[in-house]
C-alpha cells in the first residue's frame, strides 16, 4: 500500500519528478504516481484527495508549473500533509509556480520546496521526515541517508 501519493498536472511533467520517485524508492517508501489537473480534471483531484487517507496515503506530493493550482487544490480536499514542487515549465522558469504554492491562504497549508530538481529531491526527503515520525523503517532509511550526507 503506498504511503506517498505523487500527483502531477500532466504526463508531460513526469520527467520533472523522476528525482522524487527515485529518492522515495531509494528509501523504500511505497508510492504512487498519478496525473490529474486542477483545471482540466478538478473533480478527479477532489475525489483523489478526499479518498487518499482511506487508501493508506499519509503524505501527498503535488508538482505543478505555471499557475501551480494543483498543490492547493489537493490541500483544499484533504487534511493530509501536502508538499508542493514548483516546476520550471513556463516562461518564468518556475518562479510563478513558487509564488502560487507558497501563497496559500491561512488554514490550507502547503509545504513548498525549491523549484525544479532540487525541490523534487527535497519533496521526497521532507515526506520521509514526516513519515519517519511513525514508521521505524523509514526513520532508519532517512537517518542513514542524512548520515551519508554529513560524512561526505
Amino acid at each position: 500500500m503506498p504511503l506517498v501519493g505523487v500527483v502531477i498536472g500532466s504526463r508531460t511533467d513526469e520527467p520533472l519528478v523522476q528525482d522524487t520517485l527515485k529518492a522515495l524508492s531509494d528509501m523504500g517508501i511505497e508510492h504512487e504516481l498519478l496525473a490529474m489537473s486542477a483545471h482540466r480534471t478538478p473533480q478527479k483531484v477532489a475525489d483523489y484527495a478526499k479518498a487518499a487517507s482511506g487508501r493508506g496515503i499519509e503524505v501527498i506530493i503535488a508538482a505543478a508549473g505555471g499557475a501551480a493550482a494543483l498543490p492547493g487544490a489537493v490541500a483544499a480536499w484533504t487534511d493530509l500533509p501536502v508538499i508542493g514542487i514548483p516546476l520550471p515549465t513556463s516562461e518564468l522558469n518556475g518562479v510563478d509556480a513558487l509564488h502560487a504554492i507558497v501563497q496559500m491562504p491561512p488554514g490550507v497549508p502547503v509545504a513548498c520546496v525549491a523549484v525544479g530538481a532540487w525541490g523534487a529531491c527535497n519533496a521526497a526527503y521532507l515526506a520521509a521526515g514526516i513519515l519517519a515520525l511513525k514508521h521505524d523503517k523509514i526513520r532508519q532509511a532517512y537517518a542513514a541517508y542524512r548520515k551519508r550526507l554529513r560524512e561526505g
